[in-house]
């Protein structure tokens, strides 16, 4: 890891006022994940395009130790604070597709990026509607992929963040991305029980997804990507959304053990995607085989990148409070 280590940083779900979060000392990041959620004017206040579960929609807050500053900068807009940055950007397609969308979006981000002292691209989120559209290498997931890819060796980006990438049902033609960066790197773990993405086979696509399987962040706590049903690069357990769910929650634990952090507990928020809404009852009884109760967790309607993939799951660990 190189640069300055910053301070502590944590991820929490909280039930609060957008507003009242966003006057926290420190506080760097709100989200929310329903229309009905009133926006804020503060540019640390971001609309996630998915949908919540359930009702009333819990609020994710990033916070830092540590003064916080924002703006806006044309179409992104982030918030900084001690050794750490909160950076979001959307774009509309119809200029020129999700591949043009997607090159913008990275292109903007980058740039702003290496202007920053918190430089450093740990985590990213993905959401773009009608992930599985298209047939074969004309799948938008694909596309995408291809068009990430080429802005990240562009900007000679030479260690992949941690990623989320999931379709969503909010504002057709939109792609928002949002990301973490800090003022000194983390390191990229990978699951022993998957291949690297970016040594997926052809099969997948012209270009293999870029992303690492988790990011060890450099205050010690741990990015999870989005994580679902998959073994070695293959996808299990079709139409069965509980084996899936199980399978997920393996390599969950798997990354636990590579990175030597204990069990997921109250400082392990989780976002569990699902692709079909009617599977939440499945889902919730699952994860509470597998999980604590302390545990905290949202749960969204995502689209999932594979169309035969039913259930993902992204979230955070961290060992001790700030």
């Amino acid at each position: 890891m190189t640069g300055v280590t910053p301070g502590p940083f944590r991820v929490a779900y909280h039930d609060a006022p957008v507003q009242t979060l966003l006057d926290k000392p420190g506080a760097l990041a709100v989200f929310s994940f329903s229309p009905a959620t009133p926006h804020a004017t503060d540019p640390r206040h971001l609309h996630v395009l998915q949908t919540a579960l359930a009702a009333p929609a819990t609020l994710e807050c990033w916070s830092v130790a540590g003064e916080v500053s924002h703006g806006r900068e044309d179409d992104l807009r982030w918030s900084r604070g001690a050794g750490w940055q909160f950076m979001a950007i959307e774009a509309d397609e119809s200029a020129g597709g999700i591949e043009a969308a997607c090159e913008h979006v990275y292109d903007r981000l980058l740039a702003h990026l290496d202007a920053s002292p918190e430089r450093h691209l740990l985590r990213v989120w993905n959401y773009l509607d009608t992930i599985n559209s298209g047939e074969g290498d004309a799948e938008r997931y694909r596309r995408f992929c291809s068009a990430r890819a080429r802005s990240m060796a562009a900007h000679g980006l030479v260690r992949f963040p941690a990623a989320t990438a999931i379709g969503h049902r909010g504002t057709p033609r939109r792609l928002q991305v949002y990301a973490l960066s800090a003022s000194a790197d983390g390191h990229a773990l990978e699951n022993p029980r998957q291949v690297s993405a970016w040594e997926y086979p052809r099969q997948y696509g012209p270009t293999a997804p870029s992303f690492a399987r988790a990011m060890l962040l450099p205050q010690g706590g741990l990015a999870i990507s989005g994580t679902a049903a998959v073994i070695g690069h293959a996808s299990h357990h079709v139409e069965d959304v509980t084996a899936q769910l199980d399978e997920a929650v393996a390599n969950l634990r798997a990354l636990l053990e590579r990175a030597a952090l204990p069990a997921f507990d109250t400082l392990s928020p989780l976002k569990v995607y699902v692709r079909h809404p009617e599977d939440a009852a499945t889902v919730r009884a699952a994860l509470a085989r597998h999980l604590d109760a302390s545990v905290p967790r949202i749960l969204l309607q995502g689209d999932i990148c594979r169309t035969e993939l039913l259930v993902e799951i992204d979230g955070w660990c961290f060992e001790n409070a700030a």
